[in-house]
């Protein structure tokens, strides 16, 4: 059976809000954000972290400890696996540079959310889509 994030083509579990994002579709979930495919569920996540970047989150430890906090999650153990699953550091400083570092994050915390490995391919069409963070 599928996980509730690629259930709702959204990998990384992305809470309904306000905010309405590219390739967002009404579902079923009333919860959680449904997109109409894989490279726009992982676009909106590399928009969220591209907000987190402008508001000083801009680490690995940082960006886990805010995306999925204590209250609900056990945040170290989702920190320690990005950082091994992504071999991005958790205390190296990202920039909006560092597109390839962010790409890698962001398949490790699908793996997390979704317990499987992520389709590089539509993180990276994920990231092509949006303008927030680049790859050099």
């Amino acid at each position: 059976m599928k996980s509730r994030g690629l259930r709702n083509i959204n990998p990384l579990n992305i809470r309904k809000s306000a905010e309405q994002f590219q390739g967002e579709i009404k579902g079923k979930d009333k919860s959680f954000k449904t997109f109409s495919s894989l490279p726009y569920g992982y676009r909106a996540g590399f928009v969220i972290l591209g907000t987190y970047l402008s508001q000083g989150l801009n680490t690995v430890e940082k960006i886990i400890a805010h995306w999925a906090p204590s209250t609900e999650n056990d945040t170290e153990s989702y920190i320690a696996h990005v950082e091994r699953w992504s071999g991005v550091p958790r205390n190296k400083e990202l920039t909006a540079r560092d597109g390839s570092d962010y790409i890698l994050i962001v398949a490790a915390m699908s793996f997390v959310e979704n317990g499987q490995n992520a389709d590089i391919s539509a993180v990276q069409a994920g990231v092509n889509l949006q303008t927030k963070i680049h790859i050099q």
